[in-house]
């Protein structure tokens, strides 16, 4: 598993940046901040950083920019607002009153189906193989399959504590009946929230494909992300005072957002998946409940609960099959393009003699 050492650091700092951008900038619109102005500034700075330091990077090995690039980008940055919007108008739309304990799980559980939905399109793409006789691919999907039922029961299955915590638990928050129509409804906006999330990585792993150069695709991205963020705000922020960056919270976060969420997270998850394709990146989604539990429980002072020592071993096995599987695709490649190598070899030495 040599080469999949360092997509799997790369993508553990990533997933720890994204839970602290999560943490931060939850805290900022919960204070006032429009979600669509914290896009547009976090993702314009983040062109700023990247337009300079992007092509410098890949100075020696930067492709000539087609049309197709462009607009692959383009459809990149759409699908990220969509998701974007999704995920954070939820409540609005199929929660009227408030965003209840019922709803939370709700949503965190449909998006561990991520994992499954990219495999899916994967292999209908053609971004991965499929062969029930083929060892790699047999762990690859039952590594899927498994992490997702770990994540599934660390999401839904509390059982009792094992570490208490130092924040008091919310009992009195009741589940929504599943006859509800709005339960429903929302089920099935998170159900497309997660189509629109791998749909992302399989679009992002084709414009990789053919513009192999990561940190331009991503400032491509974030460009496009700021521009489209941009005309939203214009539409339904009329307030002028939205834009303000006070207080000083808001004006970090954004620094943050901008620096470890968009250039640092998107940009190294960005390489890991141009690396190891779409599917090992979106393996991440389940591992990243293992991380929100521990800080949670670390600096947070949450109760750790049996269903996340459950759930989280689960994942990890799970989690290992995939990687296991990615190991072998890795040495299949490496001993096919070797044996492709060798009559060439054995050619020049017969000319030599």
């Amino acid at each position: 598993m040599g080469k999949l050492t360092l997509p799997f650091v790369g993508m553990i700092m990533a997933e720890l940046a994204q839970v602290g951008l999560i943490i931060l900038s939850k805290q900022v619109m919960a204070k006032g901040m429009s979600s669509f102005i914290f896009i547009f500034y976090s993702n314009s700075l983040a062109s700023l950083i990247l337009l300079p330091s992007s092509f410098f990077i890949h100075r020696f090995n930067r492709p000539p920019i087609t049309f197709s690039t462009i607009i692959g980008c383009f459809f990149l940055g759409l699908l990220g607002q969509f998701d974007f919007f999704l995920l954070d108008h939820l409540e609005l739309i199929v929660w009227i009153e408030f965003f209840n304990y019922s709803s939370a799980t709700l949503s965190t559980a449909m998006l561990n189906l991520v994992p499954g939905f990219t495999f899916v399109l994967a292999v209908l793409f053609r971004l991965e193989q499929f062969d029930w006789k083929n060892s790699s691919s047999v762990a690859k999907s039952l590594g899927t399959i498994v992490s997702i039922a770990g994540a599934f029961i660390a999401t839904l299955y509390k059982g009792p504590a094992i570490l208490m915590g130092l924040s008091p638990a919310n009992s009195s928050l009741q589940p929504l009946s599943s006859q509800d129509p709005n339960w429903i409804l929302g089920g099935l906006f998170l159900a497309l929230d997660c189509v629109m999330a791998s749909a992302f990585l399989i679009v992002q792993a084709y414009v990789l494909k053919k513009y192999p150069a990561e940190f331009i695709v991503v400032f491509f991205y974030c460009f496009f992300v700021a521009i489209q963020s941009a005309v939203i705000c214009l539409v339904v922020e009329r307030d002028i005072d939205a834009w303000s960056l006070e207080p000083m919270q808001r004006l970090l976060t954004v620094l943050y957002s901008a620096v470890f969420g968009s250039v640092f997270q998107v940009g190294v998850a960005t390489w890991c998946l141009h690396q190891t394709g779409p599917v090992f990146v979106c393996m991440f989604k389940p591992v990243g409940i293992i991380i929100s539990v521990v800080i949670g429980v670390v600096f947070l002072g949450d109760a750790f609960y049996l269903g996340s020592l459950v759930g989280a071993t689960v994942i990890v096995v799970g989690f290992y099959s995939v990687l296991w599987g990615k190991a072998r695709d890795i040495e299949q490649v490496s001993l096919e393009s070797r044996g492709k190598q060798t009559p060439l070899l054995k050619e020049n030495n017969i000319e030599e003699i």
